[in-house]
């Protein structure tokens, strides 16, 4: 598929990027504390392997789904069917979460053993033919194994971070230690600390990255899957204004979502500052309509005042305008089976 090369490109170049600066960090690390580097090596290769085992199992019960009996939802289990063959994708099982949100994801170790979960209030809010453009931007993440490489990758940030805390800690209670030695190590622990703080950044925009790019990505395979972008745009606005409302913290699973409430809830108070342009019927509330048509203008304008950076999504308008790009070329009969990734 034309421009797929970009997004395994992406990919192989993350994992490079941060691996090498993982692996120096480890070997300053064991350099400052005057400790083989084996250690940190095997420590590392351990943890991240038991990212991959045991990964999916902390998703799903931080998640809290039910996996979903045969027949329990037919009309969900033949769309899904149908898209996954439609795409020559396996099968995902199918699960639901207790949250009232719409927000849907998958995740797994393979892609014969993946979960398409959605939210209860997913099915609530969306109509049929946006949750099924939904389900063809979740089978695009099995289709490309993205999910895959950020279940591994983002573990390296995470334990970065840990390796900070914990050292920036020790360091802490240790300063009322008059012991010379003890001194040279709360000098060394301090050290550690920020240099797990600056690998922590660099690693976490290299995944950061990925994350918002796979997205771009999944959003255009749903579109070639469906034959139906402008579906998706609504289901995204739906999705947008459902998470903005909503009181519950982020979650750490906020990588696997389609959308990021946090991302969500940034986007609306920014609309909502300029909500005189944007509220058509000047009842002074952005209703889900008007928030749709206030993205679509967003998307075609030079609005920047999201910093991106340590986003894991890309915002909705950009996300919008890619689908409409589509749409336009679905109309005008340019859009081809070679031309799926061409507009990202």
């Amino acid at each position: 598929m034309a421009r797929l090369a970009k997004l395994k490109f992406s990919m192989t170049l993350s994992i490079f990027l941060v691996s090498i600066v993982f692996a120096a960090f480890l070997g300053t690390i064991m350099f400052v504390l005057q400790l083989p580097i084996i250690w940190a090596l095997m420590a590392t290769i351990i943890f991240l392997l038991f990212q991959y085992l045991v990964g999916p199992a902390i998703v799903r019960g931080s998640t809290h789904l039910r996996y979903l009996e045969q027949g329990e939802n037919l009309w969900l289990e033949s769309t899904v069917k149908e898209l996954a063959q439609k795409g020559g994708i396996p099968i995902p099982k199918l699960a639901m979460g207790p949250d009232q949100t719409p927000n849907a994801f998958v995740f797994g170790r393979t892609a014969n053993s993946s979960t398409l979960a959605v939210h209860e209030g997913l099915l609530r809010q969306l109509n049929k033919d946006e949750i099924k453009a939904l389900v063809g931007h979740e089978l695009g993440h099995i289709k490309h194994r993205d999910y895959l490489v950020m279940t591994v990758l983002a573990a390296l940030p995470l334990l970065a971070y840990w390796i900070a805390w914990i050292t920036f800690e020790g360091a802490r209670w240790s300063r009322s230690s008059k012991d010379e030695k003890k001194g040279g190590l709360r000098g060394a622990l301090f050290i550690v600390a920020a240099i797990s703080y600056i690998v922590y950044f660099v690693t976490l925009l290299c995944v950061t990255g990925l994350s918002r790019l796979r997205e771009h990505y999944a959003d255009a395979y749903s579109a070639y899957l469906t034959r139906q972008p402008y579906q998706l745009q609504s289901a995204l606005a739906k999705i947008t204004y459902g998470l903005s409302l909503s009181p519950k913290p982020t979650t750490g699973a906020r990588t696997f979502y389609i959308g990021d409430p946090a991302m969500a809830k940034q986007e609306c108070q920014d609309l909502i500052k300029r909500k005189e342009e944007y509220d058509l019927d000047r009842d002074g509330v952005l209703d889900e309509k008007e928030l749709q048509l206030a993205m679509e203008k967003e998307a075609k304008s030079k609005w920047t005042t999201i910093n991106l950076w340590f986003s894991t999504h890309p915002p909705t308008f950009k996300r919008i305008l890619v689908l409409r790009e589509i749409s336009n070329e679905m109309r005008s009969g340019r859009y081809s089976s070679t031309q799926i990734y061409a507009n990202i």
